[in-house]
């Protein structure tokens, strides 16, 4: 039963990890919702939910690129409802970097959203998580493996989250789980075109694009079923690693 535990989830007022507080939600567990700029829509997000659960979800903005905010947002998840059960490292950056003009600042970005923030969190979370045999949950991407072109330091970054899914694991168990989802074509990033989409879903053997709720039901099973799983990455791409 999920009833009365915490989870902090990063970027957490749009798209997959929206989808993952209102899923999270649903089976019981309270919300700290971590958001950068998007104050508008976590509000929002936090109305819809206390519609359904008062006094349920806190709101936390902190740039994840700030290491004193790291330990502060773990303190403020804490003090909200005293105990921290799960954390998700969703909160990501995203774009191109063609390697003749990536920059040291790109660098900077890509790895301390989706490599560095993920760790130094998961270092401040890791004696609550402790206490009360949580988990952490790291959002990938197929492209960790899988590279994307004309995004290596995305990927770069994506892949290192994806060892620290492993290390973790062997380091903060046997008390805490930490597992990963890796994503494929569940939403499309902006100005992408229609021939673009349609190449990409050719590619998986379901023909067809996943949606958020995809990602964050293999979430709440990570979370609330997967007692005995622990260091394991989960495709959510429709098969679409499979191919060559």
């Amino acid at each position: 039963m999920s009833e009365n535990k915490v989870a902090l989830i990063t970027g957490g007022s749009q798209r997959i990890g929206a989808a993952t507080a209102r899923t999270l939600h649903a089976a019981g567990m309270n919300i700290v919702l971590h958001y950068l700029s998007s104050r508008g829509a976590a509000q929002k997000l936090q109305e819809e939910l206390h519609a359904q659960r008062e006094n349920s979800v806190v709101l936390v903005q902190a740039d994840l690129l700030s290491e004193k905010a790291l330990s502060a947002l773990v303190k403020e998840a804490h003090n909200a409802w005293g105990r921290l059960d799960v954390l998700i490292n969703n909160a990501s950056t995203f774009y191109r970097t063609p390697v003749a003009g990536a920059s040291p600042t790109q660098w900077d970005d890509l790895f301390g959203t989706n490599a560095k923030a993920p760790f130094f969190l998961s270092q401040a979370a890791a004696p609550l998580l402790k206490k009360s045999e949580g988990c952490i949950i790291n959002m990938i991407d197929i492209h960790a493996d899988r590279p994307l072109k004309e995004h290596t330091l995305y990927c770069m970054a994506k892949a290192s989250l994806a060892m620290m899914t492993k290390s973790l694991a062997r380091e903060l168990g046997p008390e805490v789980r930490v597992n990963g989802v890796a994503p494929g074509a569940i939403m499309w990033p902006k100005n992408i075109d229609e021939v673009t989409k349609q190449r990409i879903v050719s590619k998986t053997f379901l023909k067809r694009k996943g949606e958020a709720e995809d990602i964050a039901k293999t979430i709440l099973f990570l979370v609330q079923d997967a007692t005995y799983i622990t260091g394991q990455i989960i495709p959510v791409d429709g098969g679409r690693s499979l191919s060559a």
